[in-house]
């Protein structure tokens, strides 16, 4: 086993940019919806050169609880106001505080709560958590919202780009280190979902499906590196093991907890997802396979490792390295990638429109939108075109 120090530093797949935040520029941000996930934004922006957390927002009183009970244990990078707590977003928006907004509210919420930010007259940057809306008609409505204001960057939280062994493992792909890419398999095996405020997370109607919820950040991976349209996509599913005796207002749980997903591009490349949620007995929790006519490349996290081998060399030939980035100052719960992707959006934000977010709302709106696709697979039985999802729109 060898480290790779050059592309410890580099760690993204934004690698050539100037990654220096602006001197003496302090970006101040709100954070609308402060649960499990709320929370590790503010930890991650905590640790952030630049960053100040000054607003949240949140319905729920013990979230807004816990975020001030977070926040008073914070060592943040830059000596922060004392926090200000809003029980809504329009308040947080309407009180001029914040430079960015981060989205972090259940997945249902996502749409309206974009539609506000981009009606406001204040103008807001926005980092909305994945999935970017729970179906395709909310993600056009967003869509069409946000080129009414060119003013206001907007980037999707599809961090998993940002996990260091991934990004390498992208930055190999896109070097052609292994020629044409012909098959890309993915396999997250897991535990089960946790437990969210109010379990809005055990029903489909709220989270858009597992395969949209979950699996968004995997179908971004997997057309990013086909580098290709997708066009068609083939799925088998089921709840079998997780959530079966659970019961919320007298509903049982309809959340997938595996699935098998094909996806077929555009220029012949092919991709699969294979994913357990009830597989805690499991060394790394995701796998990625690309496999060129040249070569063969693989990431395992969390185990940060990547090997890369060529045809031509045999096993003989593979290489593994241990990957990590060394301007990460918060793991968190991403390995990472959260603080990579807060780094890369506050970049965008300082370049004045130099720098585009790392991940469009188009890109954003495919990734549910295979997600979507699948789950119509499941329930039909039979291989769903893309172009049925899409409604026959182009991106």
């Amino acid at each position: 086993m060898c480290t790779y120090p050059e592309e410890e530093e580099r760690g993204t797949e934004t690698a050539g940019i100037d990654t220096r935040m602006e001197p003496g520029k302090v970006l101040k941000y709100g954070i609308i919806g402060v649960g499990m996930m709320g929370r590790e934004h503010l930890y991650n922006l905590a640790a952030l050169p630049g960053a100040m957390v000054v607003a949240v927002a949140d319905p729920h009183p013990g979230s807004r609880e816990a975020a001030l009970a977070a926040t008073a244990g914070l060592q943040s990078s830059v000596p922060s106001p004392p926090l200000q707590v809003f029980a809504d977003h329009g308040s947080l928006l309407d009180s001029g505080l914040c430079d960015i907004v981060v989205i972090a509210t259940p997945n249902m919420t996502h749409a309206q709560i974009l539609l506000d930010v981009l009606a406001h007259p204040k103008r807001h940057h926005v980092l909305v958590e994945k999935p970017l809306c729970t179906n395709v008609e909310d993600c056009y409505k967003v869509l069409e919202a946000a080129k009414a204001r060119p003013d206001v960057l907007l980037q999707v939280g599809l961090e998993y780009r940002y996990i260091p062994p991934v990004a390498k493992l992208l930055r190999q792909v896109k070097e052609n280190s292994i020629g044409h890419v012909r098959m890309v398999a993915i396999r997250e095996h897991r535990f089960p979902f946790l437990v969210k405020v109010n379990n809005w997370n055990r029903f489909n109607k709220n989270t858009g499906g597992t395969l949209v919820e979950k699996c968004c950040h995997f179908f971004d991976l997997m057309t990013l590196i086909a580098n290709s349209a997708p066009v068609r996509v083939m799925a088998s599913g089921a709840q079998d093991v997780n959530h079966l005796t659970e019961s919320y207002d007298d509903k049982v749980p309809d959340i997938l907890d595996n699935a098998y997903v094909i996806v077929e591009y555009a220029n012949g490349s092919r991709g699969m997802l294979d994913l357990c949620m009830f597989a805690e007995g499991s060394q790394n929790e995701q796998e990625v396979c690309v496999v060129g006519d040249a070569g063969k490349a693989e990431a395992f996290v969390p185990d940060s490792i990547v090997r890369i081998g060529a045809r031509a060399t045999g096993r003989s030939g593979v290489v593994s390295y241990e990957v990590h980035d060394r301007r990460v100052k918060y793991e968190g719960l991403h390995h990472g990638s959260s603080f990579l992707e807060h780094m890369d959006f506050a970049l965008a934000v300082q370049s004045h429109g130099k720098q585009p977010p790392a991940v469009s709302l188009e890109e954003g709106m495919l990734s549910v939108a295979i997600g979507v696709a699948a789950h119509k697979s499941i329930e039909t039985g039979r291989f769903v075109y893309m172009k049925e999802v899409l409604q026959r729109r182009e991106l």
